[in-house]
């Protein structure tokens, strides 16, 4: 089983080769990808720097700023080209413990096609959150589960594994999230389609020590936003033709 981790990156120079270097020690055979948005701090240079001593890394060198879900529809568009049976993504940051994959690859090997990295199940949490933050993301969660009819506890954490095959036939490449919406949308898409085969794995999700985190108020505005139109599309059929195919 070939397996792709795919690693979005903006200005992660402090965590860049900690996290290349944990997730080659967590799965050793794995290709790993880095989409780095051209961060100023030099985050993709130290990639290519750390990719030549460990191996099997390859950097995408995007232009700018784009969006985190064009950085995984340029990523997915490179690795479904290609003869990757499964692909992981995760952030650079280590609120995703790279140890946990072999979890979820497991899973994929009992059946899952999807396997969604949850702090709201049974032994997944967050460590250190203030009581605000949490109810905040639980709320969160809830409502986007609740409006998209998704039965998952967990609808926004990148921290996720997904057969290449399930990939394809979900049209990942017709997405149209420019943002942290993209999590929920593959979501949505799955459940829309009728996935019976979708997995939620407990994680400990940690707060990144080094770096500034890219999650502002505005990005989960845009999000509750788009998530609440589509919920209403699909309750209503007002605005029916903009919903995810």
């Amino acid at each position: 089983m070939k397996v792709t981790v795919i690693i979005p990156t903006y200005n992660e120079i402090e965590n860049i080769d900690s996290i290349l270097r944990a997730v080659r020690s967590a799965v050793p055979d794995a290709e790993l990808l880095v989409v780095d948005d051209n961060s100023p701090d030099g985050t993709g240079k130290q990639a290519e720097k750390t990719a030549k001593e460990i191996g099997h890394v390859r950097v995408l060198h995007r232009p700018g700023k784009e969006g985190l879900g064009t950085a995984y529809r340029d990523a997915f568009k490179l690795v479904l080209d290609g003869d990757t049976d499964v692909i992981i993504t995760m952030d650079a940051d280590f609120s995703h413990d790279p140890r946990t994959i072999p979890l979820f690859l497991q899973a994929i090997n009992n059946g899952a096609e999807i396997v969604v990295g949850s702090r709201y199940i049974k032994d997944g949490m967050s460590v250190n959150w203030p009581l605000h933050r949490l109810l905040l993301s639980k709320w969160g969660n809830r409502y986007t589960a609740f409006m998209l009819k998704i039965k998952v506890c967990d609808c926004t954490t990148g921290f996720r594994a997904f057969t290449s095959k399930s990939m394809n036939e979900l049209g990942v490449l017709n997405t149209v999230s420019q943002g942290y919406a993209f999590q929920t949308e593959i979501l949505f898409l799955a459940s829309r389609n009728k996935f019976q085969k979708v997995t939620e794995v407990p994680i400990i999700f940690h707060d990144r020590k080094y770096g500034k985190s890219k999650m502002n108020s505005k990005i989960i505005r845009e999000s509750m936003l788009l998530v609440t139109r589509w919920g209403i599309a699909l309750r209503t059929g007002i605005g029916r033709k903009h919903l995810p195919r």
